[in-house]
C-alpha cells in the first residue's frame, strides 16, 4: 500500500510538471505595451526625420503646408534666369537657349510652393474639404507666372530672352489651385474651384521625375500630357470635379464652369479619367476636350513682327485651338523597381470661333489678369491642316537604399506636317523678306532662314507647321537622409528638330543640376 501511495505521489506530481511547462508555451492574453509614440516636435531633427502626414502643422483642422526647392547647375546652351517663369531656367531645349551658363536653378525636383487646405468632419463619412495652394520663385520669392514671363520679354530679339513660356500657371496666391468641396468615404470627391485636370494630375503619377523641371520632357513642356497641347488648359479657373474609387477601380469627370468671362483659357472645356490598381499595378485613361482654348506668346521684336505702332509692350499674342486628346497611362511596382510609360495622342484644330481681338472674342477679363487687358491680336487659323501631336515616355525608378533612389527616363513628342500658306506669325523671316503671306508661295519645309543677332543661324524648318520631333533622356540620384529633405543631381538631354526646332538658336542643349527640396 505504501509503495502504491508514493506511486499515485510521483505520478501526479510529474503530470504538474508538464502541465506546467505546457501552460509556459501557451499564448497568453496580455500584449506587450507599445512603445511611447515618438514626439516629433522634440527637435527640429525629429521634425525633419517625420512626414507631413505623420506630423502636419495642422490645427482644428487647417494644416499649412508647402516645398521649397534650391539649387544650381550648367547648361551648355542655357536660357537665362527670369524670377517669374514657373522653370525659373529652362534645361530643356527651348527657342532662346543660347550658350554655355552656370546660374541659379529653382524648383529643379518640385515647384516651391505654399499652401493652406482644410478637412473637417461634419457627419459620419462626411467632410468638407478645400485646398489653395501658390508656387513661388524661392530665389526672388515672386509668384509662379508664365505670361507675366512672356510679358518681360515682350518686343525683344530672341537671343536677349531670358527664360519664358506660357503657363497655366499664373494670377497669385492661386496659380497652384484654389477649390472646396464634399467628401465621402463611399461617394467619392465633389469639389469647385480652379483645379487640376486628370492630365496634369498624371504628370505627377505615371512621369517617373514627377513632371520635374530638371529632368523632365512633360514637366517642361506643359503642352505634353499636362495641357494636351495647350499648357494654359492644365488647370480649369472655375470647374465641377467629380472622382470616385470601389475596390480598385476609379472614374472621374471634370467641366469646365464658364468661359473667357469667368476668366478661364478656354471657351468650354472638360475631361474624364477611369482607372485602376491590381497587384502593384496602375492604368489611367483619360480624354480631354476644349473649344477656343487660348496660348499666349511673346510678339518678338518690333522689327521682325512688324506690330503695330502705338501698342503697349504687355500686349501680347494669342493663338486659339480646339483640343481632342486620349491619354492612357501605367506603371507597375515590384520591391525596389517601379516602372512608368505612356502615350498621349492630341489633335489641335482652329478654333470654332474665330476673332481679331481679345476685346472682340470677350475675353477682356481674361487677358486683363494677365497682361493689362489691352486687346492683344489673336490669331485663329495656325493649323491649315488639323495638327496631331504625339509623347511617348518610358522610366524607372530603383531604391538603391530605402532613402536612395536612381530615376532614368525617355521622352520623345513628334508632330505631323500641317503645313498650308505661310502668315505672318508662323514664318516672320520669309513674309519680312518679301513672301506674301497666304500664298502658295510660302507654303514648303525648307531650312530656316538667318534671323537677327550677332552670327546667329535658327535651326529647324521654315515653318513650325512642319513635321518635327523634340526628345530627351535624364538620369537622376535622390537621397532623402532624413523624411522631408532630398538631395538630387542629375542630368537631361534634349534635342529638337524639324518644325518643332523652327526659329531656335540652338537644337540640343546638356543640363546638369542639384539641388535640395525641403517639405513641411
Amino acid at each position: 500500500m505504501r509503495f502504491v501511495k508514493h506511486l499515485l505521489l510521483a505520478s501526479t506530481a510529474g503530470l504538474l510538471l508538464v502541465g506546467a511547462a505546457q501552460a509556459a508555451d501557451l499564448p497568453t492574453n496580455k500584449t506587450p505595451p507599445a512603445p511611447p509614440p515618438t514626439n516629433c516636435y522634440a527637435s527640429f531633427y525629429s521634425w525633419l526625420d517625420s512626414t507631413a502626414a505623420d506630423c502636419p502643422l495642422s490645427y482644428m483642422g487647417i494644416t499649412v503646408y508647402g516645398t521649397v526647392d534650391m539649387g544650381g547647375g550648367y547648361e551648355t546652351n542655357a536660357s537665362r534666369f527670369n524670377d517669374a517663369y514657373p522653370n525659373g531656367v529652362n534645361e530643356l531645349i527651348s527657342k532662346m537657349s543660347n550658350g554655355g551658363r552656370w546660374q541659379a536653378v529653382p524648383n529643379g525636383l518640385a515647384q516651391s510652393n505654399i499652401g493652406v487646405k482644410i478637412k473637417e468632419q461634419i457627419a459620419a463619412d462626411w467632410y468638407v474639404i478645400g485646398d489653395v495652394n501658390a508656387g513661388f520663385d524661392p530665389y526672388s520669392m515672386m509668384f509662379a507666372n508664365g505670361p507675366q514671363s512672356a510679358v518681360m520679354n515682350n518686343y525683344t530679339y530672341q537671343y536677349l530672352q531670358t527664360a519664358n513660356a506660357d503657363s497655366s500657371r499664373a494670377w497669385g496666391w492661386d496659380n497652384t489651385r484654389a477649390y472646396v468641396g464634399i467628401q465621402n468615404t463611399t461617394l467619392g470627391t465633389l469639389t469647385f474651384g480652379r483645379q487640376y485636370a486628370f492630365t496634369n494630375d498624371a504628370s505627377a503619377n505615371y512621369d517617373p521625375f514627377g513632371g520635374s523641371y530638371a529632368f523632365s520632357l512633360i514637366g517642361n513642356s506643359g503642352t505634353a500630357l499636362a495641357g494636351t497641347g495647350d499648357t494654359e488648359t492644365a488647370r480649369y479657373m472655375t470647374s465641377v470635379k467629380y472622382q470616385v474609387a470601389y475596390n480598385g477601380f476609379r472614374a472621374g469627370g471634370l467641366v469646365q464652369v464658364g468661359g473667357y468671362d469667368a476668366d478661364n483659357s478656354s471657351k468650354e472645356a472638360a475631361q474624364a479619367d477611369l482607372g485602376f490598381d491590381y497587384a502593384g499595378l496602375s492604368v489611367d485613361a483619360m480624354y480631354a476636350y476644349a473649344q477656343d482654348a487660348i496660348s499666349l506668346g511673346t510678339y518678338g521684336s518690333i522689327a521682325t513682327f512688324g506690330v503695330l505702332a502705338g501698342d503697349p509692350t504687355d500686349t501680347l499674342k494669342a493663338t486659339l485651338q480646339n483640343i481632342n486628346a486620349e491619354v492612357i497611362a501605367a506603371k507597375y511596382k515590384w520591391n525596389a523597381l517601379t516602372l512608368f510609360g505612356g502615350y498621349e495622342h492630341s489633335q489641335l484644330s482652329n478654333p470654332t470661333d474665330a476673332w481679331a481681338t481679345a476685346a472682340e472674342a470677350g475675353a477682356g477679363l481674361f487677358m486683363n489678369h494677365l497682361n493689362g487687358g489691352y486687346p492683344g491680336v489673336i490669331q485663329s487659323d495656325a493649323y491649315p491642316n488639323d495638327k496631331i501631336l504625339q509623347v511617348l515616355w518610358v522610366g524607372a525608378k530603383y531604391g538603391i537604399l530605402s532613402n536612395l533612389d536612381v530615376v532614368g527616363g525617355y521622352y520623345y513628342e513628334w508632330q505631323n506636317n500641317y503645313t498650308g500658306a505661310i502668315t505672318k506669325y508662323n514664318l516672320p523671316y520669309v513674309w519680312a523678306a518679301g513672301v506674301k503671306p497666304g500664298t502658295a508661295a510660302g507654303i514648303g519645309c525648307a531650312a530656316n532662314p538667318q534671323q537677327p543677332g550677332p552670327g546667329l543661324t535658327p535651326q529647324g524648318t521654315n515653318s513650325s507647321q512642319c513635321a518635327g520631333s523634340t526628345w530627351a533622356v535624364s538620369g537622376m540620384l535622390d537621397w532623402r537622409p532624413v523624411k522631408r529633405v532630398d538631395l538630387y543631381a542629375g542630368v537631361m538631354y534634349s534635342k529638337v528638330t524639324g518644325g518643332m526646332a523652327s526659329g531656335f538658336l540652338q537644337n540640343n542643349n546638356v543640363a546638369t543640376t542639384a539641388g535640395v527640396k525641403v517639405s513641411f
